[in-house]
């Protein structure tokens, strides 16, 4: 599976399917799904655009981004 979009060259991003139970590969530009075969399935739906919008939005207002860098414990084997 090619990672990038052969009709606009965008990136793809795999995300699986509940109903279908197979992962598609949906390409960020065009908005089409395509199989492991790199087979053109169907475009992004209205309801599914608006259903990731909405947890992108839930997420943002969830996480809570400090900016302070991580650090590992010291002198624990």
């Amino acid at each position: 599976m090619p990672l990038f979009c052969k009709q606009c060259d965008g990136r793809r991003l795999p995300i699986y399917q509940t109903t279908e139970k197979d992962t598609f590969w949906h390409c960020e530009k065009c908005g089409n799904f395509a199989d492991k075969d790199d087979v053109i399935i169907r475009e992004l739906t209205k309801t599914e655009i608006d259903e990731m919008n909405k947890k992108l939005d839930d997420f943002k207002k969830n996480v809570v981004l400090t900016g302070e860098k991580m650090s590992r414990r010291k002198g624990v084997n």
